[in-house]
């Protein structure tokens, strides 16, 4: 065999392997950890359009600033 087939075939049965023993250490359950994964992730989400919305509204208000059509604020 050659070497690139013998390194194919190593690094198969390696990534074999590794997902096998990371299945059975896992913390917890895959649909448990699927659960936590996707709260973690809408958080994040609905964190970041809360920012761009305050954000928007903050250059709209400076927008307007600009135009006259509201006083400066100090």
């Amino acid at each position: 065999m050659s070497k690139f087939i013998s390194f194919v075939i190593g690094v198969i049965v390696g990534g074999l392997f590794g997902a096998a023993v990371a299945i059975l250490l896992a913390p917890k359950p895959g649909k448990e950890l699927q659960a936590d994964i996707k709260h973690e992730v809408d958080s994040v989400l609905e964190e970041g359009r809360r920012a761009a919305e305050a954000r928007r509204a903050e250059l709209e208000k400076q927008l307007a600033q600009m135009r006259g059509d509201l006083p400066l604020s100090k």
